[in-house]
């Protein structure tokens, strides 16, 4: 029997996703706990290990192929072919009989079939190369590839991420790669010390690069387990990668435990624990039946996060014997299984007849099936909970609840509202997840759980922390000639907010060389005139308590005249009204003016139609044939100059002309699509035809020809849309109709659109109407379902043909209402279920009399833009409205008071009118009547408007604020009188600002913020406030002129808050057993500082945490000298400030006990890595014909060193319960 996981030899198959294969399997004894598959007949298999009841049964496992897998195999260059793949791994199952052990494992060993894609992509021609040029912090790139000679200092292009988790299968290979003239060289160091690889038979580095292979097959990947960083030098820098951290994954067993059953009533909650083993990375958890079948969720049964099973309430048809919780490791794609867990659920009288007859070690969960009941949670537990999550990750939270019927989750943000596109309902909506975290997603959340009997609630407290993260982008490379300035900017941000340090080649820059032309102040470093010779690699550290950036920039001094990189004589072809670049790539220090001549160089080229990029890139927004010609750009700096020609084609585009038509043939005949196309002549046309977006079927009934597509002896399966695509190497068009195939008639039927009516008539005119009759054209085998009678105004809009009015197909007559002065001509269209039939010839001139006019104008409204002017506008009347000659408008306005006067003006060729001298926000009624030479229209409507606003003259009274928390404030007002506002109110602005800070350290601050509340509020909070400070704030209303006049000041005074981390904490005066902490009060100290609390740990080689020690410190101490540290070792210590309101966040530094001044000032030799904890390394023996040679490596303090060693050969001497050991001192 197998009783310990097993690894199969592989058996190979094209499968789907999801299939089952069932395979006998022949177990042969090759060891302890093996096993071989065969893929043969039941028939021919050998006995298997006998077992009471039951049989060996190997299932090829492919339900269980998750994304994961598939990413990690495409990420290795293979793709994916109908979601076919090529796959090794299985799963042994041990059945036993009644309580047997059940174990298994799945070894994953697929790889997924290649194959070629049957359509291949257009391929567009890259640029050559951009370079944007600034100022001041340049980004350039020495084009190495382009300009040969030209020195560089090294570049980090690309190298293993910080955490590195392996296969232990597999050779180990961390990758460090870089550019740099001359090409750079490699070193590694390892846990903070160098590296020496040729002393490690395992360990090579590939041929010029820095990336490191480790042969695993004489090691283990176990004792590769460190923190390596890679430095590329040349010389002009030195570049360093990131910590890369080399984990190897780990699947660790299942641990051996009792599974008792589990006896409960019908209607109780119930969970099931899965607890896997811990790996690395975590393993995806999931439940499945002894047939591998996925047990059921819902919204009564779901997992949760961590992999337990809940039950809500459960049923009688929950009772089972085979819960099994499986996990599944992802690096090493093995399966590992819990024991199954049995269920039973039971009513009242079950239990009842149950309960003698059961097993003694029943886990009997209730007495009594359970009453309906409001629901309670099982996950969280308590009214509240808290979670913190770092920006830019997933977050994920989840609420479960028990209760009968069945309880609904429900979400909302109580602070806000949930972001809906970054926001999705898992797990029947138990599991809230928001994706690609922000600050703006910190807050109160709130589930809530509720059936017909109650409901409960849930709030979780999110707090959003943030890893170091670039703001403008990583530092960007500088290239510098002698005597220019510049600026390296290292702007990132993070939650804490993070600190910066910078290095130059690896050392920390306060070690560097000094150089009075750099300057650091903070985040940037400043060059001022610099020299030739100054070329370095800086480094820029950028860290807090979630993790930190490490960027490589340098900066190269070089005196280069310039050079053109687009290749000359360089030909652009762009299509007639598309925009057109033509490039002028260079390089050279100082930074080249690029200058654009065309033709004849007369002139630059620098204004309308061009646009000249910083990049050189010159731009035509609509090219046109006049465009056409040769170009020359020039490239100017101190040292010189350089040009180029560069052409441009400006071409005809491409149309299709003549377009395919909608056609409905009969079975067995022919379809004939038409596609003509216009291109321009200097351009090689490509025709594709497609069917349904997709390439035509490979059937000789198809033909296609330059510009149409023949289908014969039409069937059924024709049927669809066809596409025809003209492609040329600039451009496109395409056009599309569709095939509709019916059953065969004799005789045979061809379906087409119309011919177009003819006899148009016109009778029975009068002023306003006309009727017109026509005689239809030829249906073609489908009915007409309607006519379109079109219209043409010569009096207006001469050869513009507009819509009139539809009439049903069987109709030949229609009456046309007419308006005045207008010079009607009508055409006629029929429509049947092919298309519409070309237009008829038009109808004789119809002539009609001019009018006044029938209408008004519409929208008028009244504003003011001055605050003693009213605009009167209106929109104006088309000529079709006008009705006649000479169209005018009477204005027309009072005051809206009691027997106020019209007043009138007419007005011509406009669509408003300003009334100047109003009074200030005043209502005044409106009128606009439309008018022509031959009279007026009818009577307008009345309109209201407001002449204009001026700003608000009074201040809002009675303005107090009350403090709700430390941070909130909530402020009240007395409104201001409406005449007072002399305006539309608005609403009403808060200015406040931080008079000063209680703490007397804090500077004096005036700068004022503004808080605008919409709407006539008389009551607001004022969020945001900082503690132990005083404010100033007045209130001021606003209407659509601005601000009136504030009221006077009023003072906010915040209580005490916790405060923020001490601004710095240093290391000084290392020692072999001690050394001094000396750090500086927080900045923000939010009140009092009572006092600080100091915490440390050892850190060993492993990044392992040990036991912290905790310090409590008087609030006026600024040191401290830790005494009885041990020798060598390396510490973390955390410090906090403290307030009557708490301790604030905590800074933290690391340090090593030394003693040897020499190695103090090496220690920031290797960037960001940590120093070994053991000052002895690579000790080795080796015997020889003199006796043993012992070696080591020593850098310690000490001058005189001991060996210790002991005789495997002799009998060992215990003295006191110890070996003998010999001495001898060196």
């Amino acid at each position: 029997m197998l009783s310990s996981p097993v690894r199969l030899r592989p058996i190979r198959g094209a499968l789907k996703a999801h299939d089952w294969l069932p395979i006998w399997c022949n177990l042969r004894s090759t060891g302890a706990g093996s096993a071989s598959a065969s893929n043969h007949s039941p028939s021919a298999i050998l006995p298997a290990p006998s077992c009471a009841r039951g049989r060996c049964l190997l299932l090829l496992l492919l339900l269980l192929l998750s994304d994961d897998l598939l990413k990690k195999t495409k990420a290795e260059g293979d793709s994916e072919e109908d979601e076919s793949y090529n796959l090794t791994f299985c799963v042994v199952i041990d059945r036993r009989c009644d309580r047997a052990e059940r174990r298994g494992v799945a070894v994953f060993g697929g790889r997924p079939s290649r194959h070629t894609p049957t359509m291949g992509s257009r391929r567009m021609d890259a640029p050559l190369l951009g370079l944007f040029l600034a100022h001041l912090a340049t980004a350039l790139e020495v084009p190495l590839d382009l300009l040969e000679g030209l020195p560089q200092p090294p570049t980090i292009t690309h190298q293993s991420p910080k955490d590195y988790i392996i296969d232990p299968r597999e050779n180990i290979i961390i990758h460090c790669e870089a550019k740099g003239k001359p090409h750079p060289s490699f070193s590694w160091t390892r846990n903070g010390t160098h590296f020496d690889i040729d002393e490690d038979p395992n360990v090579s580095m590939k041929p010029n690069s820095g990336t490191l292979v480790v042969d695993i097959s004489r090691a283990k990947a176990e004792h590769y387990e460190f923190v390596y960083q890679c430095t590329a030098r040349n010389k002009h820098g030195t570049a360093v990668s990131n910590n890369i951290v080399v984990q190897q994954s780990r699947s660790p067993l299942w641990s051996k435990e009792k599974v008792d059953p589990i006896v409960i009533s019908e209607g109780r909650s119930l969970v099931l624990r899965c607890r896997p083993p811990a790996g690395l990375p975590p393993p995806i958890i999931f439940w499945m039946d002894n047939y591998f079948q996925r047990l059921p969720q819902s919204a009564r049964v779901s997992q949760s996060l961590n992999g337990d099973l809940y039950f809500s309430n459960v049923l009688r048809e929950d009772s089972r014997n085979d819960y099994i919780c499986y996990a599944r490791f992802p690096y090493t794609q093995t399966i590992q299984q819990k024991q199954p867990i049995i269920v039973k659920v039971l009513d009242l009288d079950a239990i009842n007849d149950t309960m003698a007859a059961f097993y003694n070690d029943t886990d009997l969960f209730s007495e009594e099936p359970a009453d309906e009941r409001k629901p309670n949670f099982l996950l969280p537990s308590g009214p509240s909970s808290s979670k913190t999550v770092l920006r830019g990750q997933v977050l994920e939270m989840e609420c479960i609840a028990e209760g009968l019927p069945t309880p609904k989750i429900s979400w909302d943000k109580v602070s806000g509202d949930l972001p809906t596109k970054r926001t999705s309902f898992l797990h029947y909506e138990k599991t809230l997840r928001i994706v690609d975290v922000s600050e703006s997603d910190a807050g109160e959340y709130r589930c809530s759980a509720s059936n017909r009997l109650g409901s409960v609630h849930q709030t979780i407290r999110v707090t959003v922390k943030a890893a170091p993260y670039w703001i403008s982008g990583a530092p960007r490379n500088l290239v510098l000639a002698p005597g220019e300035s510049s600026v390296l900017t290292c702007r990132a941000s993070g939650t804490p907010k993070p600190s910066v340090s910078w290095a130059m080649n690896g050392i920390p820059i306060e070690n560097s060389p000094k150089d009075l032309s750099r300057k650091v102040e903070d985040d940037t470093i400043i060059f001022t005139d610099v020299q030739a010779g100054s070329s370095a690699v800086y480094q820029c550290n950028v860290s807090n308590d979630y993790g930190y950036l490490l960027s490589n920039a340098f900066v190269n001094v070089l005196s280069e005249p310039p050079r053109v990189l687009t290749p000359n004589h360089k030909v652009y072809q762009v299509i007639k009204n598309r925009q057109a670049s033509i490039d002028c790539a260079s390089f050279g220090s100082p930074i080249p003016k690029i200058t654009w001549f065309k033709d004849s160089r007369s002139s630059t080229l620098d204004g309308d139609p061009y646009v000249l990029h910083d990049n050189g890139t010159l731009e035509i927004r609509t090219a046109q044939a006049h465009n056409s010609g040769k170009y020359t750009c020039v490239a100017r700096n101190s040292l010189g100059n350089y040009e180029n020609h560069i052409y441009l084609e400006v071409k005809e585009p491409t149309r299709i002309l003549r377009q395919p038509e909608y056609k409905v043939v009969q079975l067995g005949r022919s379809a004939v699509f038409e596609c003509k196309v216009k291109h321009d002549p200097s351009l090689i046309p490509t025709m594709t035809w497609l069917k349904d977006d997709g390439e035509l079927p490979d059937d000789e009934r198809l033909i296609v020809d330059s510009d149409s597509l023949t289908i014969n002896d039409v069937s059924e399966s024709d049927a669809g849309v066809y596409t025809c695509i003209m492609n040329t190497t600039l451009d496109h068009d395409s056009a599309s109709a569709e095939l509709t195939v019916v059953e065969a008639t004799t005789p045979a039927v061809v379906y087409e659109r119309p011919d177009p009516p003819t006899d148009l008539e016109l009778t029975d005119q009068k002023k306003r109407s006309v009727q017109l009759t026509w005689i239809p054209g030829d249906e073609h085998n489908s009915p007409i379902h309607k006519f379109l009678i079109q219209y043409e105004d010569s009096l207006h809009h001469r050869g513009h043909w507009h819509n009139l009015t539809e009439v049903p197909g069987t109709r030949t007559t229609a009456h046309l209402k007419l308006s005045p002065y207008v010079h009607y001509t009508f055409r006629v269209l029929a429509l049947n279920a092919v298309n519409f039939s070309r237009p008829s010839f038009p109808s004789r001139m119809v002539k009609t009399e001019p009018a006044a006019p029938d209408g008004n104008p519409t929208g008028v409204q009244g504003f003011g833009t001055e605050h003693d002017n009213l605009v009167i506008s209106w929109k104006p009347l088309s000529g079709l409205q006008a009705n006649g000659p000479g169209l005018h408008y009477k204005v027309m306005w009072r005051q809206k008071v009691v027997d106020s006067d019209w007043t009138t003006v007419t007005v011509a060729n406009n669509s408003k009118f300003v009334v100047s001298g109003t009074p200030t926000f005043v209502p005044y009624e409106l009128k606009v009547q439309a008018a022509n030479d031959h009279g007026a229209g009818p009577e307008p409507a009345v309109a209201h408007g407001y002449s204009g606003e001026d700003l608000p003259v009074a201040a809002p009274d009675n303005v107090q604020a009350v403090m709700l928390n430390g941070s909130l404030a909530e402020l009240h007002w007395d409104p201001v009188p409406a005449k007072s506002i002399r305006g539309h109110l608005k609403g009403y602005k808060v200015y406040y600002w931080k008079e000063h800070s209680l703490h007397k350290h804090h500077p004096h601050l005036v700068k004022s913020q503004i808080l605008t509340f919409s709407g006539n509020h008389t009551r607001r909070m004022l969020p945001g406030l900082h503690p132990f400070s005083v404010y100033l704030f007045n209130v001021r209303v606003y209407n659509g002129k601005g601000e009136g006049p504030p009221s006077p000041d009023q003072q906010i005074v915040t209580p005490e808050g916790m405060p923020g981390a001490p601004s710095s904490l240093l290391v000084t005066n290392p020692n072999m057993d001690s050394l001094t902490l000396e750090w500086s009060p927080p900045h923000e100290r939010n009140g009092h500082i009572t006092g600080y609390t100091l915490r440390y740990q050892p850190v060993n080689n492993s990044n392992e945490l040990g036991a912290v020690e905790e310090l409590a410190l008087p609030a006026n101490e600024t040191s401290l000298t830790l005494l009885n540290l041990k020798y060598g070792t390396r510490y973390k210590f955390y410090l906090n400030a403290i307030t009557v309101r708490g301790a604030g966040p905590a800074i933290s530094q690391e340090a090593v006990t030394v003693v040897d001044e020499a190695l103090i000032s090496q220690r920031g030799a290797d960037v960001g890595a940590a120093r070994p904890v053991n000052p002895f390394g690579n000790v080795s023996s080796s015997f020889g014909e003199d006796g043993t040679l012992i070696s080591w490596d020593y850098w310690g303090p000490e001058q005189n060193v001991y060996v210790e060693y002991i005789e495997n050969n002799h009998p060992r001497v215990y003295h006191g319960g110890s070996e003998s050991w010999t001495h001898t001192a060196t």
